[in-house]
């Protein structure tokens, strides 16, 4: 679930629909290679939330913004790692807002305050009171907007070699400085592929 500006909540189902196997993504990093084009996700990293035969979606981890929790979500500022301020997690939706966190405690299925993704991670539902719900979360950070694809769009910009697909670790989802992040995950790839960390941000540079 997405809430927006208005406090109208948007259903986008997580974890709900027909499994890929394999071929899922779910759960790990796309990092945007230098084949990718659209200025959206220039030297993005994205968190996917889902993936399936319906699309996919995910938040972009390294565009924060310069402001806060909006109306509607001031009572969660005090929740939200630093820094405490709003990320843009994708040209979708800009008016819905994520809650992107850890959980602490074991899932309770009869519990629909989150849901998960894995790894101890999942979207957290930013209508409830923080003051019922945080003392079971650890980092929390939320995201304005996402990054959608809608079926089979984003396995067609994986084979056009537009986007790596990596394992995620915990911390880059809740890196304190995320404005190096990109080269930091493609460093640590194994072989060849760390070397496109040093690929400059002008072309002409080289």
């Amino acid at each position: 679930m997405l809430l927006n500006s208005s406090g109208r909540w948007y259903n986008v189902a997580v974890g709900n629909n027909v499994p890929m196997g394999d071929r899922s993504h779910r759960g790990k990093l796309l990092v945007a290679l230098p084949a990718l084009t659209d200025d959206n996700f220039d030297r993005t990293v994205v968190y996917l939330l889902e993936h399936n035969d319906e699309g996919a979606f995910g938040l972009v981890l390294n565009r924060p913004t310069d402001h806060g929790p909006l109306d509607g979500l001031v009572r969660w500022t005090d929740v939200v790692c630093r820094p405490n301020v709003v990320f843009v997690g994708g040209p979708v939706q800009p008016d819905a807002f994520v809650g992107l966190a850890e959980i602490d405690s074991p899932h309770d299925a009869a519990d629909d305050s989150w849901a998960l993704i894995g790894d101890g991670l999942g979207t957290v539902d930013l209508s409830r009171d923080p003051a019922l719900i945080s003392a079971r979360l650890g980092r929390l950070r939320v995201y304005q907007g996402y990054s959608g694809w809608g079926p089979a769009q984003l396995d067609g910009e994986l084979l056009a070699d537009a986007w790596l697909v990596v394992e995620a670790r915990r911390d880059d989802l809740f890196e304190l400085d995320t404005g190096d992040l990109w080269r930091r995950v493609l460093a640590r790839q194994p072989g060849r592929t760390a070397w496109l960390a040093n690929f400059p941000d002008d072309l002409s540079v080289n």
